[in-house]
């Protein structure tokens, strides 16, 4: 701006120092020019009486320096010149200031001479007798008063630019040094010129909207970083040269990547082929929905092209977990097949033994064998029914009790009850230890969870060994021990041992006729009710699990 200003001054001095200058020659021209008539006037009036007194004699007595001087007779003869032989030239009685002079006693003009052939001015003067006496001298010439005037005009002019100089500098410098003052955080608040003061209240106006659209901008990009720092799911937006342009912590933890400040390609996170191939197609306009595994996780990844003027310019990319819905799926697919095997057997042995006593191959004292046989499938299939049932009642969470009451101590020794005949059977002994404790939860799930637990203590156990129940635990969280002696479990089977249909003696559970499903739904139950179940196993020693009920809020 100050180069701006000093250049503005400059050129406005030029300028006017150019005008000044013609206007200055124009002045000159114009004030020579009467001087020279005046001069003219005088030498001819002078001239005049001495050619009155004199005649011819007059023009003898002329000085050498002195302006051409020309005597006309009253016919226009030249009858004497002080610069050309009268006697070649030719008549001056049309000449402009001669006709003048003949008629109104004097006459001034400008032209050209034909003797010197430069520009003159010309003054005639009429005598008493009629004759004409003219005077005439080189007219001043702008060029020639330039010329002259030449070298005090460039010392002026040189002056002057300095002069420019040094004051637009100055000059420039007052003017700008304010501006450059000016505090554009605080526009109101600033003393300075008032031409500028309309601007800088429109800064003001700018300036606050400015702000506000800056502060909704970061609130905005706070609330989404928010929302996409919290989710699960991954989620990345690239441009169309595969750059990041953001993603999430969830992305790169999906993705097997470590975070980094400079801005890379999304293909540098992940060598997958099936996530290259993946970023490729949605580039080129594609909408992907692709499952594949990513640093060891099976993911979904979704992605959709964005577009701009129906170019894609870049895409946005959405990576899900998909790994326990894909485990549940697969443990659905089993639980069917298992469910549809489990009930294929007793259902083919109930057929078996009504078409051997429907074709007559029974003996009539061996009916009564077949139909317990028969009773015996037909309880083992409402057993299993029943179990499915209940596990899948509790995987809904359809399930609505009311709390109640319950002491667990009581409620332990009315399950020996109901187990008493099974493990006499067993040679199983059984034992109940603690106190009374009293909590409030829901009496039904609690009894299935602990009545599979004890069962499968007497179902595995061995010929002359223990089940051992102890009511133990803290104030709040009680606890309930149920320790057998029998089979164990394997340190590669504890992990799922709580599946459905898992069995770890497939064959000695189908000699007791375990359904598989005993242990699932100590596991559903529990979660149902808040509770923990820990499992502790030695192989051919037996098995613990401790089951921690939740905190009770008064």
């Amino acid at each position: 701006m100050t180069k701006r200003i000093l250049k503005s001054i400059l050129l406005v001095s030029v300028i006017v120092l150019t005008v000044s200058s013609a206007l200055t020659m124009g002045i000159l021209y114009n004030y020579f020019g009467k001087q020279l008539v005046k001069e003219l006037r005088k030498e001819a009036a002078y001239l005049a009486i001495s050619v009155e007194k004199k005649g011819m004699e007059a023009f003898e007595s002329l000085p050498h320096e002195a302006e051409r001087v020309t005597y006309i007779d009253q016919d226009g003869n030249v009858l004497f010149d002080s610069v050309a032989d009268e006697n070649t030239m030719e008549n001056h009685s049309q000449r402009e200031e001669i006709k003048e002079a003949a008629a109104k006693g004097h006459g001034t003009a400008v032209r050209k001479s034909d003797t010197l052939s430069k520009k003159t001015l010309y003054y005639a003067l009429r005598l008493e007798d009629g004759s004409i006496l003219r005077v005439s001298s080189e007219q001043y010439n702008v060029p020639g008063i330039i010329g002259g005037m030449i070298q005090p005009i460039l010392i002026m002019l040189v002056l002057m630019v300095i002069l420019s100089y040094f004051i637009a500098s100055r000059l420039s410098g007052k003017i700008v040094n304010p501006i450059n003052a000016l505090d554009l955080e605080h526009p109101q608040d600033n003393q300075t010129y008032d031409e500028i003061a309309p601007l800088l209240s429109k800064i003001n106006r700018q300036q606050k909207s400015l702000q506000h659209e800056i502060s909704e901008a970061k609130r905005q990009q706070e609330e989404f970083s928010i929302i996409t720092e919290n989710m699960e799911e991954g989620f990345v937006v690239i441009d169309n040269h595969t750059e990041i342009l953001y993603h999430n912590t969830s992305a790169l933890q999906l993705l097997g990547a470590k975070p980094e400040k400079e801005r890379r390609s999304v293909l540098a996170l992940n060598r997958s082929e099936d996530f290259q191939n993946a970023v490729e197609r949605v580039l080129k306009g594609q909408h992907v929905v692709s499952n594949m595994e990513l640093a060891g996780t099976s993911c979904q990844v979704t992605a959709n092209p964005v577009y701009n003027e129906k170019q894609v310019t870049g895409a946005v990319l959405l990576i899900q977990d998909v790994t326990e819905r894909m485990r549940g799926e697969q443990m659905r697919r089993e639980f069917t097949a298992n469910v549809s095997h489990e009930l294929k057997t007793p259902l083919t042995s109930i057929s078996g033994f009504a078409e051997i006593i429907q074709d007559g191959y029974v003996k009539p004292e061996d009916t009564k064998k077949f139909a317990g046989r028969i009773f015996k499938e037909a309880q083992r299939l409402i057993t299993l029914v029943n179990d499915v049932i209940k596990i899948s009642q509790l995987d809904e969470g359809k399930m609505v009790f009311a709390k109640e009451t319950v002491d667990l101590y009581e409620e332990t020794r009315e399950i020996f009850k109901r187990l008493e005949q099974k493990a006499e059977e067993a040679g199983v002994h059984l034992y109940l230890y603690g106190q009374h404790r009293k909590v409030t939860t829901v009496k039904t799930i609690l009894e299935e969870i602990l009545f599979n637990l004890c069962d499968n203590g007497v179902k595995y156990n061995k010929q002359g060994g223990s089940l051992t129940v102890t009511i133990q635990g803290e104030e709040k969280r009680p606890q309930i021990l149920v320790e057998d002696t029998g089979i164990g479990i394997a340190p590669e089977d504890k992990n799922r041992i709580f599946e459905r249909f898992y069995r770890v003696d497939k064959s000695h559970s189908k000699a007791i006729g375990g359904t598989g499903l005993g242990l699932s739904i100590v596991k559903h139950g529990s979660m149902f009710l808040g509770a923990e179940v820990k499992l502790e196993s030695t192989v051919g020693e037996g098995s613990r699990f401790i089951l921690t009920l939740p905190e009770e809020t008064e």
